[in-house]
C-alpha cells in the first residue's frame, strides 16, 4: 500500500477553526442545541474525523431568552447532587432560569457530545453568555441564526 492510497487525516496546520456567534433569544432549546453539538464536533465540515477535535468555537449569547415549549417551562427538573447522603437537589426551569440561564443551554449541549475525553475537550470550545455582550470580539466571530447554520 503506497502513501497515497490513505485516507488524509486533518492535522493542527490543515485544520481551519472558526468562532461563530448564535443569538439564543426566542430559540428553542433543542433545536438549538442539536445544531451547536453539531457545529463542535465539526459534522458540518467535509474533514469531520469521529476521533478528532475538528469542530468550530460557538459563543451564545442572550442565553435567558431561550424558549421551551408546552409546560417544560414548569415541569422540565434539573437535579444536581452533592455527593453526600440526600444531597440531592432540584430545580425547575423557570426558577434555573432566572438564577443561571447559561446553564440550561450548556447541560443541553453537553448531553449531546460524546461522553469521553473528546466530549470534554470539546464542550471547552463553547461560551455561553447570559447577555447580548460577549468578550470574543477579538476572534472575529461570525453571525449565525438558526436557519442559516450550515449543515
Amino acid at each position: 500500500m503506497t502513501k497515497t492510497d490513505k485516507t488524509p487525516l486533518p492535522t493542527a496546520e490543515t485544520l481551519e477553526q472558526k468562532w461563530y456567534v448564535i443569538d439564543a433569544s426566542e430559540q428553542r432549546l433543542g433545536r438549538l442545541a442539536t445544531e451547536v453539538a453539531s457545529i463542535l464536533r465539526g459534522k458540518n465540515k467535509p474533514t469531520f474525523t469521529p476521533h478528532i477535535d475538528t469542530g468550530d468555537f460557538v459563543v451564545i449569547i442572550n442565553a435567558e431568552k431561550v424558549a421551551v415549549t408546552g409546560k417544560k417551562r414548569f415541569q422540565k427538573v434539573y437535579r444536581r447532587h452533592s455527593g453526600r447522603p440526600g444531597g440531592m437537589k432540584t430545580e425547575t426551569f423557570d426558577h434555573l432560569q432566572n438564577r443561571i440561564p447559561e446553564r440550561i443551554i450548556e447541560t443541553a449541549i453537553k448531553g449531546m457530545l460524546p461522553k469521553n475525553a473528546l466530549g470534554r475537550k470539546l464542550f471547552t470550545k463553547l461560551k455561553v453568555y447570559a447577555g447580548p455582550n460577549h468578550p470574543h470580539a477579538a476572534q472575529q466571530p461570525e453571525t449565525l441564526t438558526l436557519n442559516t447554520i450550515p449543515s
